[in-house]
């Protein structure tokens, strides 16, 4: 089993739920997040000016997990994109619920911590809806 098979595992709810994400809910949403993060895409086309706490989130979806250059990922972050996670949608969903509790389980170490301790406790699938249309 890979890892992203047991990170699909780990949240069966949120990878059905992910599906009926809204972009313009996630979009809206996006408040919660510019504390930390911008959206800036490839071409440096800025979609949300934010805060340089965690990584612009400009195409994350298909990336790498804790590969944006420059930005200085916490172990567990890096020990997921060292298995070769990369981020879809229903992982970045994942993710942003309960961090610490993604990053356990992807990396199969409940002491693997993540710098993020914000948890997007309502609309996760949303807010990977918007990045999803975004910054690619």
């Amino acid at each position: 089993m890979n890892i992203l098979t047991l990170a699909l595992c780990a949240f069966p709810v949120m990878a059905t739920s992910v599906m009926a994400g809204d972009a313009a809910l996630g979009e809206k949403d996006f408040k919660r997040c510019k504390a930390c993060h911008s959206i800036t895409g490839a071409d440096g086309t800025v979609f949300q000016k934010g805060g340089k706490t965690g990584p612009n989130l400009g195409g994350i979806i298909g990336r790498d997990v804790g590969s944006y250059e420059g930005f200085s990922y916490g172990k567990g972050l890096l020990a997921a994109g060292d298995a070769g996670l990369i981020w879809d949608e229903v992982s970045v969903a994942a993710f942003i619920t309960d961090p610490k509790a993604w990053i356990a389980e992807v990396t199969g170490d409940s002491s693997a911590k993540t710098k993020m301790t914000y948890k997007h406790k309502k609309g996760a699938e949303n807010m990977a809806a918007y990045l999803s249309s975004v910054g690619q």
